[in-house]
């Protein structure tokens, strides 16, 4: 005798159940797609999530993601800091850097081309760095990493995903020719400013 057990005898199937000798027409299609309803890529349709969910503190893109701008792009924190150095140009005026989101490209590239000294500094170091297999790396505007703080560092309901330091970070806004802003991560204090030749930590970003 053998025992009727019914189920998707469809292999295929999202649901197959291997046990099951007589179909009962439940197979139900593998969908794959985001299936994380807080993502700005939710697929309301897929059964099998494929990991790519665009939402604050998912691995994507070669770190983890920080902020949205709200059309599908945002910018990714590398996963780790990328040590410390100096800012650089002490005591030099460099033309074309802000503090908003969406700045730190522009700061960084306005640093790396003013030429001047230590040749390794903060901004240079995340502009040649490959990580994660991309080379489009910045080190982020002060505001940006404000938000990094908030969302994915000690300020961020997740918890310190991102693993950010108690210390002070260069970010890529200058203040004075002889300061660049340097906020405190672990003190929530995002307008502090530094001696550009202070050695400070770096953790690079990237859009998407």
């Amino acid at each position: 005798c053998i025992a009727v057990v019914t189920g998707c005898t469809d292999p295929t199937a999202f649901n197959y159940n291997a046990f099951a000798n007589t179909d009962d027409g439940s197979c139900t299609v593998v969908y794959t797609g985001c299936t994380d309803p807080t993502a700005t890529n939710y697929d309301p349709g897929a059964n099998t999530d494929d990991g790519s969910c665009i939402a604050i503190g998912n691995t994507y893109g070669g770190g983890i993601i920080f902020w949205l701008d709200g059309n599908g792009g945002g910018l990714i924190a590398a996963p780790y800091d990328q040590g410390a150095a100096q800012w650089g140009c002490y005591d030099i005026f460099v033309n074309g850097t802000s503090t908003g989101i969406g700045t730190g490209s522009q700061n960084t590239n306005a640093i790396v081309n003013a030429n001047c000294s230590p040749t390794i500094n903060a901004a240079g170091i995340c502009a040649n760095l490959t990580l994660g297999g991309f080379n489009d790396w910045f080190l982020p505007s002060r505001d940006e990493l404000q938000q990094m703080y908030l969302n994915i560092g000690q300020g961020s309901p997740l918890g310190n995903i991102a693993g950010l330091s108690n210390n002070y970070y260069w970010s890529s806004s200058q203040f004075v020719a002889k300061d660049a802003y340097s906020p405190q991560l672990g003190n929530n204090c995002f307008s502090c400013w530094r001696a550009k030749y202070d050695q400070k930590l770096i953790r690079a970003v990237r859009a998407f």
